[in-house]
């Protein structure tokens, strides 16, 4: 039996993801050390304390933000991977998908690549997993695509095309979203087809 959710539950999860959103934008302004409960509270319209309703403090925040955010990666690229007819339309989905978030998500690359440090051993190594999954999920199609190249290759491929990716929506929010689309995605099908 599937429980529909309740008008208390759905404002909770509202209540959540307005933290997350507010941690993003927060960290990737300021730094991890340099914001407080308080602060994320006062972003997303609650009291400091408040926060403790749904994270156990600060870390557990991050530390939430980053695997929340690593598990969709795996699971959209999962996603995408089992719909494509071909590696060949799996790795152009895999490419608009990760430009995609990357146009979307800018303050969580920038808290990323800054503050996984700030995570706890246990959480830091649960993200490192979690990438290194995604990772192998885009070294399986590329190895369908070129046949007799080392995997090791293959991995510094994609790792190279995630820092382009990655790197550019930051600097690029002022552009016109579709044009760094289309370049991003140009760029990454190039550095990936060579």
């Amino acid at each position: 039996m599937v429980m529909e959710p309740t008008a208390r539950s759905l404002a909770k999860a509202d209540r959540r993801q307005s933290l997350l959103d507010a941690a993003a934008r927060l960290y990737a302004e300021r730094g991890f050390p340099r914001v407080s409960l308080e602060d994320l509270g006062a972003a997303a319209g609650v009291s400091g304390p408040a926060v403790y309703r749904h994270f156990a403090g600060k870390q557990a925040v991050l530390a939430a933000l980053l695997i929340e955010v690593s598990e969709g990666l795996v699971e959209g690229g999962r996603r995408v991977i089992n719909s494509a007819p071909d590696a060949r339309t799996a790795l152009e989905e895999l490419v608009a998908f990760h430009v995609e978030f990357a146009l979307s998500n800018p303050d969580v690359i920038v808290v990323q690549d800054r503050d996984l440090a700030s995570l706890t051993e246990d959480d830091n190594e649960a993200v490192r997993r979690l990438q290194r999954t995604y990772i192998d999920a885009w070294v399986d199609v590329l190895a369908e695509l070129h046949p007799g190249v080392p995997r090791t290759d293959l991995r510094i491929r994609a790792r190279a095309t995630f820092g382009l990716i990655n790197s550019t929506p930051h600097s690029a929010r002022s552009a016109a979203r579709p044009s760094v689309r289309a370049l991003l995605t140009a760029m990454a099908l190039a550095a990936l087809s060579s």
